[in-house]
């Protein structure tokens, strides 16, 4: 089969390792979107399903070739899914990951461990081309609690105040390949392969 292109709507390194990593060996040559210079598209979506599919409309139009977008953030039952959609912007626009966390913290003060229940989501969403009316949707979900304090110096993110309770330790406590085997992109992404296998009769 010929080798398909498919661009990733991220400049994100790491995710585009992942990506191709699984979609390589289906026939996809992954390459990210600012190989065409695509500037970031506007997330003005609600839910992170919308969000992976205007990015990957987006990536599709300014293209003309078949892309894959995702969103992902962190939904904590207690705030009612916040941060959800605006995981990245909790502490406000261009704050980094210690000022998300540390606002977490604070939003999470003295509720008790019963409470602390949350869940790390990714949605991602392949377009074959930018008017495509039945796209590739996948969602991956990873459970967990949120902790008092950040334990761990790796991943990233919201990664040191995520407790993994199957591991007994936090997000950024675990090697990378275990990481990867448990989290919300792991899953949608094996979720997401299983579709396009479907779909070439595999």
């Amino acid at each position: 089969m010929a080798e398909q292109c498919l661009v990733l709507a991220s400049g994100n390194r790491g995710k585009l390792r992942e990506m191709t990593a699984m979609l390589e060996p289906l026939g996809w040559s992954v390459r990210p979107q600012s190989d065409w210079d695509v500037p970031d598209a506007v997330e003005d979506g609600l839910s992170f399903i919308e969000n992976a599919l205007i990015k990957a409309r987006h990536a599709a139009r300014l293209t003309g070739q078949a892309a894959l977008g995702d969103d992902s953030g962190l939904a904590v039952d207690f705030l009612g899914g916040s941060p959800g959609i605006y995981s990245a912007r909790y502490a406000g626009e261009g704050a980094g990951d210690s000022a998300n966390n540390a606002k977490l913290i604070k939003a999470l003060a003295n509720v008790p461990q019963s409470q602390r229940g949350a869940h790390f989501y990714c949605a991602m969403a392949l377009v074959r081309h930018a008017a495509d009316p039945a796209p590739m949707i996948a969602i991956g979900r990873w459970d967990g609690r949120i902790l008092e304090a950040p334990q761990g110096d790796g991943g990233f993110g919201y990664d040191p105040l995520f407790w993994v309770p199957g591991e007994a330790c936090s997000s950024a406590q675990l090697p990378a390949q275990v990481k990867n085997s448990l989290s919300h992109r792991g899953r949608a992404l094996r979720l997401l392969v299983r579709q396009i296998e479907e779909e070439q009769g595999g």
